[in-house]
């Protein structure tokens, strides 16, 4: 890396830990790879809405990770959706640490008057801005009208002038080019780095002994619980298998439930093999996480649609055996990883071939080099085209 890199100041805004998400540790980890040759800072949004509002209340502001943003990073915590005096500590913030660049995450657009306010903050500052697309629109949002209009409205507000667009996969590129009219040759894509940070495998007898599981083959499904996930096509799958081979096997469903708990309860009670489904609705503390993934022989993701998948990245991380379905960015984010096996979305009798043909798996494979040091680098070549 080149001086001029070297001398770039970069403030990344994001969800602070108190609304934790997958975001928030994206935020973190990218502003930790940026700062090992940058100077960088971080603006939290801190409160994204009314906690009766979002889904996830009950473990709102509780401490359930322990990633956490290095020393060397300069931190305004943070931004509340309703809180005037707040949005004047982020001015002021931006003020004593004159970024050149301004990165804005983002992913909803319950937090778009916070973006615009600070797109508006970066304008006063010269400071040049970014933004980065983890979804092109949220499903849910999308599906109700009111939301939809003002998310819209609000949208076109904040995109328009921007000096340069970021996405993870070229399916999301087109998708954002040809939804939000922005030039293709201003959009770049950078695929996610691997989520690596949750610590090692244990052993897989050790793991299931922990959870309570008797059964040799584990199939998991983690991750929030939403429409798109699909994992109504997951159960019929497993419903499909033959007994033999289902009366050996746990299907895990581990996950804190946003949308569709009466479809998905029913549809658990109503299964033939109900005894063999375990359903966890919770938001994963970290130190839980390795122990789900050590006891899974085989993660499922069966999506219906996806920009890109911090469930997959974990997985790809300790090695794990992926079936998933080619939807979106995740053929191109899991395309030259050995272990990723791809269905036809909503097809539960592909699902379940593929399930039989990697049943006793215990293979591993090697983690593909995505690393957040080559996710900065390909980041620094874009900001020293704009600074």
């Amino acid at each position: 890396m080149n001086a001029v890199q070297k001398a770039k100041n970069i403030c990344i805004v994001g969800p602070s830990k108190r609304f934790l998400s997958g975001i928030s540790y994206y935020t973190i980890r990218l502003a930790n790879a940026l700062s090992a040759s940058n100077t960088v800072s971080v603006i939290y949004f801190r409160r994204l809405l009314p906690e009766f509002l979002f889904p996830g209340r009950a473990r709102v502001g509780n401490d359930i990770s322990y990633l956490d943003i290095s020393q060397d990073v300069r931190v305004f915590d943070g931004m509340d959706y309703n809180n005037p005096i707040t949005w004047y500590g982020a001015y002021r913030f931006l003020k004593i640490t004159k970024p050149d660049v301004i990165i804005l995450q983002w992913w909803t657009s319950s937090v778009s008057h916070m973006h615009i306010l600070l797109k508006i903050f970066g304008v006063l500052q010269k400071a040049k801005l970014i933004i980065e697309f983890h979804e092109v629109v949220d499903p849910l949002e999308e599906s109700i009208l009111p939301i939809r209009l003002y998310s819209h409205m609000m949208g076109n507000i904040l995109r328009k002038g921007l000096n340069t667009y970021i996405v993870h996969s070229t399916s999301d590129k087109l998708l954002v080019a040809q939804r939000y009219n922005i030039d293709p040759q201003n959009i770049h894509v950078i695929p996610m780095g691997l989520y690596d940070h949750y610590g090692e495998l244990i052993g897989n007898k050790t793991a299931k002994e922990c959870l309570s599981i008797k059964e040799d083959f584990v199939l998991l499904s983690f991750g929030l619980i939403r429409k798109y996930k699909g994992i109504i096509y997951l159960i019929q799958a497993f419903e499909k298998l033959p007994e033999s081979i289902a009366q050996r096997c746990r299907l895990l469903i581990v996950g804190e439930i946003w949308e569709e708990r009466e479809e998905l309860l029913n549809k658990i009670k109503s299964s033939r093999y109900r005894d063999k489904i375990t359903l966890i609705n919770e938001y994963v503390p970290d130190n839980m996480v390795p122990i789900y993934f050590s006891a899974a022989n085989v993660v499922v993701l069966s999506y219906t649609r996806a920009s890109q998948s911090a469930v997959a990245h974990t997985a790809m991380s300790y090695g794990k055996t992926i079936i998933v379905s080619e939807v979106g960015g995740l053929k191109e984010s899991l395309g030259r990883y050995e272990g990723a096996f791809f269905v036809p979305p909503e097809n539960s009798e592909a699902i379940m071939k593929e399930i039989i043909k990697h049943y006793r798996s215990q293979k591993l494979y090697n983690p593909p080099t995505i690393g957040w040091d080559i996710i900065s680098k390909q980041y620094l070549k874009i900001i020293s085209e704009q600074v």
